[in-house]
């Protein structure tokens, strides 16, 4: 689809997009001077959850997201929604507040936007922030030796997917839109903090889709320990129960020919590896001399974050079962 554009915007005549026509990354930076750099991304989806107030939310700070993915601060956006004529008008009222409210909770100004009709409702945001030209997190800063580390747990694909099956136990879904409601704000803040310079978020294309991301783009072979993967409540039990969205099937055909997984691994359990997540954690790589500083840093300030393994040299994802000791 995208293939008639090739060629139409050459980065060359671009000096100042440093991210945006080369490698995908999870989000446009245009260099305004030698300490800006505007971060740039929009994101909509349709609903994941029933209560329209938590599904606006989780839409906000899913869009908010891409910016914290780059190491940036977001600082203002627009509202982006189709909404369909017969909607209830408290409802829609109620998605847009969600996603105020969140945007407001990120120190975000969300400055009006815009609206169509549409049969099935879809909301996000298109999301502007800053960061500094030189200390941009991006999908190439990983080396080999970096631990990895993810800040929310896998499972949200399976759960949001048992709810609109009316299958999920109200635990189960309660605990998933909070972890979705989370902003990555602080993790993000954390991977400044500590001058990272590899990471991205965990989303639609699922934990190996965009750590394969991350490996091509940075050059290196990625290896996961899947005992020390966090999952959310009953992911597990839906996962055996093969209940998941379309798109983490997708995601497994697409990617799993670069995936290398031990035999022991069960196939739900690799399933839930290519999960298709929504507003999911980051994954960041931290250079081992980093490493238990960040961990203490980060049980400071209360950020969830669990080391889940680490790159080597090669190329593709192998997971192995445990973490060797």
């Amino acid at each position: 689809m995208l293939r008639p554009l090739q060629g139409i915007f050459p980065p060359q005549d671009y000096p100042d997009l440093l991210v945006g026509l080369g490698e995908p990354d999870d989000a446009a930076v245009w260099r305004l001077d030698a300490e800006r750099a505007l971060v740039i991304t929009t994101d909509f989806f349709t609903p994941v959850v029933d209560d329209p107030y938590d599904y606006g939310a989780i839409a906000a700070a899913n869009a908010l997201s891409d910016v914290y993915a780059m190491g940036g601060k977001p600082f203002l956006a627009l509202n982006i929604a189709a909404l369909p004529p017969d909607l209830p008008p408290e409802i829609g009222a109620e998605i847009l507040r969600g996603g105020a409210e969140k945007a407001r909770e990120a120190g975000v100004v969300l400055a009006g936007g815009h609206t169509v009709q549409d049969k099935e409702p879809k909301y996000g945001l298109v999301v502007l922030g800053f960061v500094h030209p030189q200390h941009i997190l991006s999908k190439g800063g990983v080396q080999p030796g970096d631990a990895l580390l993810i800040t929310k747990p896998l499972g949200f694909g399976t759960v949001t997917t048992a709810l609109k099956r009316d299958q999920a136990d109200a635990q189960d879904v309660a605990e998933v839109v909070g972890w979705m409601k989370r902003l990555n704000k602080t993790a993000s803040a954390l991977a400044e903090a500590f001058d990272l310079r590899g990471g991205t978020d965990i989303t639609g294309f699922s934990l190996l889709g965009h750590a394969l991301e991350v490996a091509g783009h940075s050059a290196v072979g990625l290896r996961f320990y899947f005992d020390q993967i966090p999952f959310t409540r009953g992911a597990q039990r839906y996962a055996e129960e093969w209940i998941f969205p379309g798109g983490s099937l997708d995601n497994r055909s697409y990617y799993s020919h670069q995936v290398k997984f031990a035999p022991q691994i069960a196939e739900h359990n690799q399933m839930l590896l290519f999960d298709a997540q929504t507003s999911g954690g980051l994954l960041l790589a931290v250079p081992a001399a980093k490493t238990a500083g960040f961990l203490a840093q980060a049980a400071l300030v209360e950020q969830p974050v669990w080391v889940v393994g680490e790159a080597v040299a090669g190329a593709g994802i192998e997971v192995v079962d445990f973490k060797p000791h």
